[in-house]
């Protein structure tokens, strides 16, 4: 009936960017698990989708942007989260998770002992280019060239070396107006436009 949620490491990308984890295998008398994440700023949760889990955010330390793509509307909502705050990410909706300061401490709970996962990164990279341009009609050459550097699966990026990425805004993304009646809780979700 005990657990230790720093035992397990899934991700260490350095010293100040890891991801430990207690699930079923760890402590076979839960029915939930949980990723306990440590982040700084510009440090980014894949996007990726669990297949078999829903999923609940729940910020200790410094501040995160959430982001979701909803299939029904086809729309990307994005909620910034500060301590004590959560993000409910629903089973099968593809999101991720973006840092905004250097001190990010963060559980993801899951509603299963063992949480399915599909990585953006593996979903990219296995495509053939060919497909992609049948299928969207993306120029090959453009788009082998740009999933080049996705070299495997990661949960925290940007990869290791990366030169060519932008900083998270300090604020994050800027809120646009919305109907009230559009949402029903007290936070509405950012679009993501940063």
């Amino acid at each position: 009936m005990f657990g230790d949620s720093t035992r397990t490491v899934t991700e260490q990308r350095d010293a100040k960017n890891f991801i430990f984890q207690l699930f079923g295998s760890q402590l076979s008398t839960i029915n939930t698990g949980f990723f306990n994440a440590r982040m700084t700023r510009g440090i980014i949760i894949q996007p990726h989708w669990h297949t078999n889990a829903s999923e609940l955010v729940f910020v200790i330390c410094g501040t995160v942007i959430t982001s979701v793509f909803n299939p029904f509307t086809q729309k990307v909502m994005s909620y910034r989260l500060n301590p004590g705050q959560v993000c409910v990410l629903p089973k099968g909706w593809f999101h991720w998770i973006l840092a905004l300061t250097d001190d990010v401490h963060l559980l993801t709970i899951f509603d299963q002992p063992t949480p399915d996962v599909v990585f953006g990164s593996d979903f990219l990279r296995v495509i053939p280019a060919e497909v992609m341009n049948r299928a969207y009609c993306v120029d090959p050459a453009a788009y082998a060239q740009a999933v080049a550097p996705i070299q495997q699966s990661t949960i925290l990026g940007p990869p290791v070396g990366c030169t060519n990425q932008q900083q998270p805004n300090e604020t994050g993304p800027k809120p646009k107006p919305y109907p009230s009646s559009y949402f029903t809780g007290p936070a509405a979700p950012i679009p993501y436009d940063a």
